[in-house]
């Protein structure tokens, strides 16, 4: 930090010492201004004079009043705007004291408003020349009185126009600083979308892929002594599930890594080409899936067509989770004008807890994905028996729904 910086630190931080510094300057000025006429005599410019005693005494009394300019403008400005009148009428009019009330005047004007400023400037303009011209000595075009009127107006519109350049900087800094704080909240936002969403995938994939490993488990260890062929199928069902986790699994993780990692995944995220292939690894766990489509082919946006996946499969998992060894589900795709519906029935005694009641995420997860493309989701038991996930999506995306891809 350079010296003159420092200094203006320093001086900022302490503005009475600044003040009383500028005072006595403006003192001195006026001071020397009072031993000066600038008439003069037999054709010299200027020569010296000795000036009034009142005019001393008026001359100290309004400088060291501007040593509180800040502290009360209004009130230092009655007090030179005073010495400035009484000086014009009984002392000497040539004597500087004017130079105080423009300050004074200027200060008014940069630290209040502007209306404040238009009554003050003209009360305090009107008073000092009309005092001036009315009752000093001298006539009242003299260039003494015309110069107390330019200068008190030079004073009002240089503090007003300080004032206005201090409201623009602040406002531009305001701003600056929202823009800031903008920025930051928007980040943060996006940071906490981003990990509900990779949360949303990870337990979509573990939920599902574990729930199969552990009814195959279950079945291998059941027939492991009678049956050892249907032991190894099953175990073989382990194994594909498995595998299927770990390369979803893999998929996820991979969102957190740069950009420019060439070990980042390339796979596809998993959509409704992939439906029959869903429903086989559930029939393989003895859960009988029936699927049927009527959605005539149709071209799905990648984040509405990983939410329909999803949807379907966390559906199913819940089915065999809590619907009961016997339960059977049925799975419907079918394209009604601008949406596209999907609708997951099982027919078991049981339902898919709700996340209060502590099933976990599954329900809410869905919830989630589908508000995020705008469409609407029903969840809740049948009549006579069973469980009813119902989706309604978007064909086409809107520009502000976030893309969900993986």
């Amino acid at each position: 930090m350079t010296p003159l910086a420092r200094a203006r630190r320093r001086l900022k931080a302490h503005p009475l010492a600044l003040d009383s510094a500028l005072a006595a300057a403006v003192l001195l000025c006026m001071l020397a201004g009072s031993f000066i006429d600038p008439h003069g005599e037999q054709g010299v410019s200027w020569s010296l004079r000795s000036p009034d005693p009142l005019s001393l005494l008026l001359i100290t009394l309004a400088g060291v009043a501007l040593a509180l300019r800040r502290i009360a403008p209004l009130a230092v400005l009655a007090v030179t705007g005073t010495c400035t009148v009484v000086e014009s009428v009984t002392g000497d009019p040539r004597a500087p004291v004017a130079m105080s009330a423009v300050l004074a005047l200027y200060t008014v004007a940069s630290t209040t408003d502007r209306p404040t400023t238009w009554r003050v400037g003209l009360l305090t303009t009107t008073v000092l020349t009309g005092a001036a011209m009315l009752a000093g000595p001298l006539p009242w075009y003299a260039q003494e009185n015309l110069a107390i009127f330019a200068w008190t107006g030079i004073g009002a519109t240089a503090g007003d126009a300080v004032r206005s350049r201090r409201a623009v900087v602040r406002a531009i800094r305001e701003r600056a600083e929202r823009a800031e704080r903008t920025r930051e909240e928007e980040a943060r936002r996006r940071v906490a979308e981003e990990r509900l969403r990779i949360a949303r995938d990870l337990h979509d994939v573990v939920a599902h892929h574990i729930a199969l490993v552990n009814v195959q488990a279950g079945v291998a260890a059941h027939v492991m002594d009678k049956r050892p062929d249907q032991a190894k199928e099953a175990l073989a069902h382990v194994r594909e599930a498995s595998r299927s986790a770990l390369n979803e699994l893999r998929a996820t993780v991979g969102l957190l890594r740069q950009s420019g990692d060439p070990e980042a995944p390339t796979e596809p995220a998993p959509g409704l080409d992939r439906l029959d292939e869903l429903a086989g690894t559930f029939r393989n766990a003895g859960l009988p899936v029936e699927v049927a489509r009527a959605d005539h082919g149709t071209a799905l946006p990648a984040a509405v067509d990983l939410a329909a996946y999803r949807v379907i499969q966390e559906a199913l998992t819940n089915v065999r989770k809590h619907a009961g060894p016997e339960a059977r589900a049925e799975v419907s795709v079918v394209r009604v004008g601008p949406h596209i519906e999907v609708t997951v029935l099982d027919d078991g005694p049981g339902g898919a807890p709700a996340p209060q009641d502590g099933g976990g995420h599954g329900l809410l997860g869905m919830r989630e994905r589908v508000t995020a493309l705008r469409g609407a989701l029903t969840t809740g038991p049948r009549y006579g028996g069973g469980y009813r996930v119902h989706a309604i999506l978007p064909v086409k995306t809107r520009p502000s729904a976030p893309e969900d891809s993986a």
